[in-house]
């Protein structure tokens, strides 16, 4: 990273100059010059770091500890979610899991049933994490009923992303209440109030309409399963819920044991606590939930140990592109971070002398585009803002409103920058340019509906 002792020397004008530049020759490499999207990312962000003047011994750190710290997230959940895909797909789960779905919904239906399960997975686990194990739920009913991989995978990726913006316990959501001093429990309520009609529309809708108009074949990102694709024995559709929601147990024993030693119900320090935490840590949990899966549906199937072993080795292979570009992306948001161009558009905008809850979308939006990371440009607008909230003597609902505001413009135009965008855009087996047209649209679409909602609250709160 940067000295302490540097400090960026150039105005809010030139380094948004300079990150427009740097997002318009990344996207002309990828899409004209066909540039390999991890190249470019680390070319981009290299030439980005030396642009703004990010001193020139520090360039190498800036760009590794970005990369790292991304892949300290993502790469522990990508991998351990595909093996635990891989389980579930050649053991027959996923079709049984698809059959069972589009039986009780219909098949006009099935990707309803896929967003409204998607939500309920997504309200204690991280998107990222939530979206991979949902993978091979989405492929297999895609392959049944056919049709672009987008009409299903789109509905669960966007439920997923609403719940991880919107409603506490993740860590966005969870801090800027802490910061802005809202009520956790109503921001709670009032987020599912804005997390639902939100999906159904900017998710749900959009994501049939997508699927229409971008016909994409599913991916074969968790491997062929053309050698296994009748198992002898199947597992029923208890265990495979069983399998798919213990982590999310896991993660929500964590969760409430943090909620639990927050409110001095629980000792924090008890070691039982500290244990029942660890253990319910998403890697962790998705980590029991790969070893009772490789059990459940390998072993006590009939498959020894080898196979088994090649099983969870062939899951690893296709993510590894994912889990590189991901990183890469991480990479070139850190640079963007490290030179500046943040903290000069906080200044920037501090100013405008706009009501609270419409600056603090804006400063959120603005952030979101220049550096990627939601949970960042939230946390950041939050305690930017936290001055003038404290001062404007806002009820309980109101308060919870400027939350939900703030988190509405942490989600909007996901694009170059954001690791998400190229989480989605790998694992649905799309370029750069349809991942613009598509999760881009949504992810805006999100954060426009979102903070219609929220100015509603505030205004009657």
């Amino acid at each position: 990273m940067p000295p302490e002792d540097w400090e960026q020397t150039l105005g809010a004008g030139p380094l948004l100059g300079i990150a427009a530049a740097a997002i318009a020759l990344l996207l002309f490499l990828i899409i004209r010059l066909r540039l390999h999207a991890f190249l470019a990312l680390i070319l981009v962000s290299l030439v980005t770091a030396f642009a703004t003047g990010v001193p020139a011994g520090s360039v190498v750190d800036v760009l590794t500890t970005g990369f790292g710290t991304t892949l300290g997230s993502v790469a522990l959940l990508v991998g351990l979610g595909a093996m635990l895909g891989r389980m579930v797909e050649t053991s027959g789960g996923a079709k049984v899991m698809a059959d069972t779905l589009v039986r009780r919904f219909g098949e006009r239906r099935a990707p309803l049933a896929l967003g409204v399960a998607s939500l309920i997975f997504g309200f204690p686990i991280f998107f990222d994490a939530g979206l991979v194990v949902m993978l091979p739920i989405v492929f297999a009913v895609a392959r049944r009923l056919g049709g672009s991989v987008l009409t299903y995978g789109l509905p669960a990726a966007g439920a997923f992303s609403v719940m991880h913006v919107f409603v506490p316990p993740h860590p966005g959501p969870v801090a800027a209440s802490e910061l802005l001093g809202a009520n956790p429990g109503l921001v709670v309520l009032l987020g599912l109030v804005v997390a639902i009609p939100t999906w159904y529309v900017t998710s749900y809708l959009f994501g049939l309409w997508a699927g229409r108009r971008w016909v994409l074949p599913v991916p074969e990102l968790l491997g062929k399963t053309s050698d296994e694709e009748h198992p002898d024995r199947p597992p029923s559709f208890g265990t495979v819920l069983g399998v798919l929601l213990l982590p999310l147990l896991l993660i929500f024993v964590n969760t409430g044991l943090d909620t639990l030693g927050s409110a001095g119900v629980v000792d924090e320090d008890a070691t039982w606590v500290q244990v029942a935490r660890a253990i319910g840590s998403t890697p962790v949990a998705l980590l029991v939930a790969v070893l009772v899966a490789a059990w459940v549906m390998g072993r006590r199937r009939g498959r020894d140990r080898t196979a088994v072993e090649r099983l969870l080795e062939s899951a690893l292979g296709p993510v590894c592109s994912v889990i590189l570009i991901t990183g890469a992306g991480g990479m070139f948001g850190a640079v963007l971070r490290a030179s500046g161009i943040g903290a000069a558009l906080e200044d920037a905008l501090g100013d405008l002398g706009l009501p609270i809850i419409v600056a603090g979308f804006l400063i959120a939006t603005v952030l979101r585009i220049a550096q990627g990371s939601a949970t960042v440009a939230l946390i950041t607008t939050a305690g930017l803002i936290e001055p003038a909230v404290a001062s404007g003597g806002f009820s309980a609902v109101q308060l919870a409103a400027i939350v939900l505001a703030v988190a509405a413009g942490s989600v909007m135009t996901s694009h170059v920058n954001d690791s998400g965008f190229w989480l989605v855009g790998r694992f649905f087996g799309m370029d750069v340019r349809t991942t613009l047209k598509t999760w881009t649209v949504l992810e805006t679409l999100i954060g426009l509906m979102g903070f219609a909602i929220a100015l509603v609250f505030f205004a009657v709160g």
